[in-house]
């Protein structure tokens, strides 16, 4: 991947990092954010985590935006281990946003669009490489 590709495909990490911090912030809660209205249920009404566990789910998207960060730093700077981090950082936050499926289905689509390009990335630069 060049050297271009690596500083959009970090900037955009970082820019979905953030955007998690508004899960931290509403499932909290510490501020109403009306796009993650607070609650304890979820799985559309299938899962009821109550409040302890709806902190505890707070964390995990705080983790994922952290999470998100790091990788983002690590990948701009070249280190080995942003590629592992990435995979579970977006394994993790596919999940958490799946469980919220109405207010987050885009951070699920995000986190698949990732997933692929980690999975796939590779193949293209290597295709592009042999007929280039």
């Amino acid at each position: 991947m060049n050297k271009a590709l690596i500083i959009l495909f970090a900037v955009l990490l970082t820019l979905h990092g953030l955007i998690h911090l508004l899960g931290f912030v509403a499932y909290w809660p510490l501020k109403d954010v009306p796009e993650l209205a607070y609650k304890t249920v979820f799985l559309n009404g299938r899962l009821d985590f109550g409040v302890g566990g709806t902190r505890l789910y707070s964390v995990l998207w705080l983790m994922a935006s952290l999470g998100f960060i790091a990788a983002a730093v690590a990948l701009f700077r070249g280190q080995a281990w942003a590629m592992p981090i990435l995979v579970v950082i977006a394994v993790l936050s596919g999940v958490i946003t799946a469980l919220d499926w109405n207010d987050a289905f885009r951070g699920t689509l995000i986190d698949v669009a990732i997933l692929a390009v980690l999975l796939f990335g590779p193949q293209i630069t290597r295709l592009t490489a042999h007929f280039g």
